[in-house]
């Protein structure tokens, strides 16, 4: 998909994926509760949104990858 949002994305799964977008080319590893943080959603709500993206047809790949006081999320562009 380009670069533009999807449609079919709420508000919400639509600022992840803009935050993650603009972010994952010189970062990694994302924690749910530090995109949160910036976006003034809880880590729970970060982490029910972005399942959307994982499971969505964009160009950006997330993975689950590891739980220590927060979800980490593996971001490539």
């Amino acid at each position: 998909m380009s670069t533009a949002l999807a449609p079919d994305l709420t508000s919400k799964q639509s600022q992840i994926l803009q935050y993650l977008r603009e972010r994952a080319a010189t970062k990694t590893y994302f924690k749910s509760r530090l995109i949160g943080e910036e976006l003034g959603m809880t880590a729970k709500e970060v982490g029910a949104n972005i399942t959307a993206l994982q499971e969505g047809d964009y160009d950006i790949e997330i993975e689950k990858w590891g739980y220590s006081s927060s979800t980490t999320w593996k971001v490539v562009v």
